[in-house]
Parts: structure tokens; C-alpha cells; sequence
């Protein structure tokens, strides 16, 4: 697996507070990120898989993805330094 560029991961509160409370939305969360990380950007057009494809192989652009969810969708989002990836709810953003 491709794990090199996720830096620090974080999850906002929202996410927290349902993984916290929601057993199955946390082993949804475990799914997408497993997808994440061996580049299967999700729910994403062509073009923008397209460009974190592109950003991975150059390092030098943000890479975002967004999964559908049952408790809603969800983005995950590595910065462009690759610092940290962040994993919140469409509606955080």
C-alpha cells in the first residue's frame, strides 16, 4: 500500500463524535481510508482523479477524494506539503 504521503491524520470533531458513537461508521471510515491510500479516490469525476493522480506522482498539489457514506458523505484530504490528511464530513469543509 501507498501510505507515504498521508503525514499526520486528523479527523474533525464531526467525524470524531460519530466514530465515537457509530461502531459501523468507524469500520466505513477504516474502508475509506483504506481506499485512499491505494489511490482509489472515490465518488470523484475523471478529471479530478485525474489530478490527484498527477499531484501523487508530482508532490506538489493537495489531494482530495470523497466517499459516500450511510451517516453522509465524506472527504478525505491530504495537503499539498503532505503534512496531514484530514478526514471530515462534506459539510465541515
Amino acid at each position: 500500500m501507498i501510505n507515504y504521503f498521508l503525514g499526520k491524520l486528523v479527523m474533525t470533531q464531526g467525524i470524531n463524535n460519530e466514530v465515537a458513537k457509530n461502531e459501523k461508521f468507524a469500520k466505513e471510515i477504516s474502508v475509506c481510508l483504506k481506499r485512499y491510500i491505494t489511490c482509489d479516490w472515490g465518488e470523484m469525476c475523471n478529471e479530478d482523479k485525474e489530478m490527484n493522480d498527477n499531484a501523487l506522482r508530482n508532490g506538489n498539489d493537495r489531494i482530495l477524494a470523497a466517499y459516500d457514506t450511510p451517516e453522509g458523505k465524506i472527504y478525505i484530504i491530504t495537503e499539498h506539503d503532505r503534512s496531514y490528511t484530514t478526514i471530515l464530513f462534506t459539510h465541515e469543509y
